[in-house]
């Protein structure tokens, strides 16, 4: 038998580090695009007036 402790999930540690280093990998991806797309809708039609 296999002397891995194996969470809820059914991961080993390893396999869960591995899974939660690229999902936070796909997060600051995902959050740089969306910031960059509302960087500039804002940048061609702003929404509010602050300048």
């Amino acid at each position: 038998m296999n002397d891995e402790r194996v969470g809820m999930s059914g991961l080993t540690e390893r396999e869960a580090r591995e899974f939660m280093k690229s999902y936070e990998k796909g997060m600051w991806t995902f959050v740089a695009i969306a910031s960059a797309a509302h960087i500039a809708v804002w940048a061609w039609k702003p929404w509010f007036d602050f300048m």
